[in-house]
């Protein structure tokens, strides 16, 4: 694949991974009018079992011509738990893997990379996929990389903009889901949770937000990611929380043909 730089060849497409160990998803940008215009997921659950991740994304490429197509950009996101917010006025750059020491267990051999939310005096401090980055760089001229959560974070705290009361949002993936607590563009809680059942969620969620003093009667709830209101979470949710809904997408819809589902589902690849 070639990213073009002249602009005589420039294809007007952004092409945007979001990998993990079990699969991925991609999407193809249309830069011209920053609309989303194909996306699919793949999952390694239903290839022949391989040794490495690496083969599993082999495959994935072999199989999928628009990953092999020329694009001006390409954009990797990482999406794991291991990674924390801390504010600019306590980091340094020079010991990252402290940072993370306390919720993940670190080695001197991993590798850490950060992302600066500059406009909220954060910086996100995060393990990458060392193996998939290796991967990749072999696919493509060159690539950007972050992680999920910068954008899943920014994108909240820039919603909250001039919203005085403390915002709480959930967002769902396969096995894990995120709790995200903010205020007038102020993070004030970040975590994330493994989970088997719907039980542990609504656990997590009444804990998280109790250490905040926040009252289920009267804060708001909203979820996103792989979330419907048909589902059990959602279900749970409401009968703990009085105030439960699905995010509102509709802007974010204007920039695409997918459904409200899609677009909670996709919310962080969306807008890479």
């Amino acid at each position: 694949m070639v990213v073009n730089a002249n602009i005589t060849d420039k294809k007007y497409k952004k092409l945007t991974l979001q990998v993990t160990l079990n699969g991925f998803a991609f999407c193809v940008i249309d830069t011209l009018n920053q609309a989303v215009i194909s996306v699919k997921e793949i999952d390694f659950s239903k290839y022949p079992k391989a040794n490495k991740v690496e083969d599993y994304y082999w495959k994935a490429f072999t199989d999928n011509s628009k990953l092999k197509d020329s694009y001006d950009e390409v954009i990797v996101l990482h999406d794991s738990n291991l990674d924390t917010f801390v504010p600019t006025a306590l980091f340094d750059e020079d010991f990252l893997g402290s940072y993370l020491q306390y919720n993940t267990k670190v080695f001197e051999t991993d590798f850490f990379a950060f992302d600066a939310l500059s406009n909220y005096e954060i910086n996100h401090v995060y393990i990458p996929f060392v193996n998939i980055n290796n991967y990749l760089l072999d696919q493509f001229v060159t690539f950007n990389y972050k992680h999920t959560n910068s954008i899943l974070v920014s994108k909240l705290l820039e919603l909250s903009k001039n919203v005085d009361e403390k915002e709480v949002f959930v967002h769902f993936s396969a096995n894990k889901f995120e709790i995200i607590i903010v205020q007038n563009q102020k993070l004030l809680l970040f975590n994330s949770f493994n989970f088997v059942t719907k039980e542990d969620f609504i656990y997590y969620l009444l804990f998280a937000t109790e250490q905040l003093n926040l009252n289920p009667e009267n804060f708001k709830v909203s979820l996103l990611g792989k979330i419907s209101e048909e589902s059990e979470l959602f279900q749970i949710a409401f009968k703990y929380v009085r105030n439960v809904s699905l995010l509102d997408v509709s802007d974010l819809q204007k920039r695409n043909d997918f459904s409200t589902s899609q677009n909670l589902k996709h919310f962080i690849l969306f807008q890479s």
